[in-house]
Formats: C-alpha cells, sequence, structure tokens
C-alpha cells in the first residue's frame, strides 16, 4: 500500500473537511468528534463537483456522515454509502497517522457508482 501524506493532525477541526489531491484524485479528509479520521472521494458523484469536503458532517444513527453542500445527499463517511441513493457511493480511503500526520492510501474497491 502507497501512502501519500496530506496535513498535520493538529491543522483539522474537528466536524469539518479538508480537500487534497493524491496522485490525480481529489480525497476529502475528515476529522470527527471522536477524533477518527477519516477519508473519502472529495467528487459528488450526482453533480461531478469537488464538494465533499465542503459538507456538514453529522450523524444517521450510529452512521458518520457528510451531506453534500449541492443537492444534500448524505454520505456515509466509513462506507462511502449514499444512504438517499443506495445506486450511488463515494469510494473509500485508507488513512493513517505518523509522527502527527494525517497519511491516506488509495481508496479500497468498490463498486461501480450509477451513472
Amino acid at each position: 500500500m502507497s501512502w501519500t501524506d496530506v496535513i498535520a493532525v493538529d491543522r483539522l477541526t474537528v466536524d469539518r473537511g479538508v480537500a487534497a489531491l493524491v496522485d490525480g484524485d481529489a480525497v476529502a479528509v475528515f476529522r470527527l468528534g471522536n477524533d477518527d479520521i477519516v477519508a473519502i472521494d472529495h467528487v459528488d458523484p450526482f453533480t461531478g463537483v469537488g464538494v465533499l469536503a465542503r459538507g456538514l458532517v453529522g450523524s444517521v444513527g450510529d452512521r458518520d456522515v457528510v451531506v453534500s453542500p449541492l443537492h444534500k445527499q448524505r454520505f456515509d463517511l466509513r462506507t462511502g454509502e449514499c444512504l438517499d441513493d443506495p445506486t450511488r457511493s463515494v469510494r473509500t480511503w485508507s488513512v493513517s497517522v505518523a509522527d502527527g500526520t494525517v497519511r491516506v492510501a488509495p481508496p479500497t474497491p468498490q463498486r461501480e457508482s450509477a451513472a
């Protein structure tokens, strides 16, 4: 697995996202209220626009989600699943922290999103 440094942990605000470009892919990195750090694709699969790092972070039941700022679809931050349309999803990225720096690795394989 190939890791890429993205941002210092102490620069991440709780329940906010930051976007980064990693090997040509836009990734959204979030620090959750329990200090877990998660990463998903930054591009909204409904619009093709890189906006998910700007979305509102919250929860639906026990699921951590981000709400797209454009059309308000909710994406599970751990699985990438769209709670509002099961035919769409975003990829999740592996995350680690080393020496105070958040690192991400290429997305885990997932089913193709419907177009």
